[in-house]
């Protein structure tokens, strides 16, 4: 047996353990690809604001996340057919093109377009890296797996936007542009040393882009669907309002609660995910589900410094028990030669909900601070109806393992 034959065959016999060098090579590029775009998120709001586009602030994410989510089936049949390594490398090579052109296209109009386009990449390369993960990784162990992944990803968007509020105070904007395409660089460089893992790869033709309907949705997902959908429709909520809620609090760094919830979540995700191993992923994303709605009113009930703080390390807790969880149970809801397709769905659910959180929240918000506590009271409530839609499936062969 070759060593490509070995990895895909993992799923069912554990042929490798979970810590190898194929599962590090791919934790270290997602951390990479992470910090490439999520370095950018404090300063766009700002950056558009100084281009003339201030009341196009809830497009920054929106645009992003269409993309994203109209790009998933797409990624999701090349991860099925060409592979998961090539797929991978599409989407840090958006990235890398970015950066270098947010510089050059000023103009409000262009901006928005490089956010449109900028969206390819996490439309293809998570939704690739989830399918490698499963190859290479006992099925018994993809919650673990996810976890130990989720941290990696989450460390870049840790580190991502403090040092990239660190880098615009210290120079410009535009080296942070610079700086987001060289972490985006070395993700496809680190791509080049990993192993294929799809048996049954396909020569490239431009018939892979035809897309049916039997394409865009795998229909055992949807339930993961829906409970992603609503969980992250908070996440858009927050990326538009707290750099503004931040420094109206006074917070100079307005990276600081990325950073502070995204550390949060490095401690949770993977005890959460060999949790959702043991115990069911339904019971564990319930349980995400209430920790972040709670967040999210601490914010919104204390109009201060350590309210934001508390509530940064409340959301990281809850995201970082949910996010997991929702990956391993989305997994075990698609066949083994789905899997692109089951994650291309998961994640066009995570770009939706992100993209009208955030849509909604800029049309809300529009630079009227005393929107912000009403925002985080209803994004808390968007999380209270997925906490009830999972009690449905507790009467299901998914509530358990």
């Amino acid at each position: 047996m070759d060593d490509t034959t070995a990895f895909t065959n993992s799923a069912s016999k554990p042929v490798h353990p979970i810590y190898n060098a194929h599962f590090a090579l791919v934790c270290l590029s997602s951390l990479l690809f992470s910090a490439s775009f999520n370095m950018l998120i404090p300063e766009l709001p700002a950056y558009l604001s100084s281009l003339g586009g201030a009341e196009y602030k809830g497009l920054i994410i929106a645009l992003f996340t269409l993309t994203a989510a109209l790009s998933r089936p797409f990624s999701g049949k090349l991860t099925d057919t060409l592979g998961r390594v090539p797929v991978m490398a599409v989407g840090s090579l958006v990235c890398f093109l970015c950066g270098f052109l947010y510089p050059v296209l000023t103009a409000v109009s262009g901006f928005l377009f490089l956010r449109l386009f900028h969206g390819f990449s996490t439309g293809f390369k998570p939704t690739a890296t989830a399918a490698y993960v499963a190859d290479i990784v006992p099925q018994n162990r993809w919650g673990e797996a996810m976890g130990i992944h989720g941290i990696c990803f989450s460390t870049g968007m840790a580190l991502g936007p403090a040092i990239g509020s660190a880098i615009t105070n210290w120079f410009s904007i535009n080296v942070l542009f610079y700086t987001s395409s060289v972490l985006a660089l070395l993700s496809i460089a680190i791509l080049f040393n990993m192993k294929k893992t799809l048996m049954h790869k396909q020569r490239f033709s431009l018939s892979m882009f035809n897309i049916s309907r039997h394409d865009i949705i795998d229909l055992p997902v949807i339930p993961a669907g829906v409970v992603t959908l609503l969980g992250y429709m908070p996440y858009g909520v927050i990326v538009t309002i707290i750099p503004d809620w931040a420094a109206y609090l006074g917070v100079a760094n307005k990276g600081l609660f990325f950073m502070v919830f995204t550390v949060a979540s490095l401690f949770i995700r993977f005890i959460a995910g060999r949790m959702s191993d043991s115990y069911g992923r339904v019971q564990v994303i319930r349980t995400g589900l209430i920790i972040t709605a709670m967040s999210l009113i601490v914010m919104a009930a204390y109009e201060s410094f350590s309210g934001l703080m508390a509530g940064a390390v409340l959301f990281g807790i809850g995201g970082g028990i949910m996010s997991p969880a929702i990956s391993a149970w989305t997994i075990d809801l698609a066949s083994p030669d789905q899997r692109g397709k089951a994650n291309a769905t998961m994640y066009i659910a995570l770009e939706v909900g992100i993209g009208l959180g955030a849509l909604l929240a800029g049309w809300f918000f529009n630079d009227v601070i005393q929107m912000i506590p009403p925002l985080l009271y209803a994004s808390a409530g968007i999380l209270i109806v997925g906490f009830v839609y999972m009690f449905y499936w507790t009467k299901t062969p998914y509530s358990g393992h």
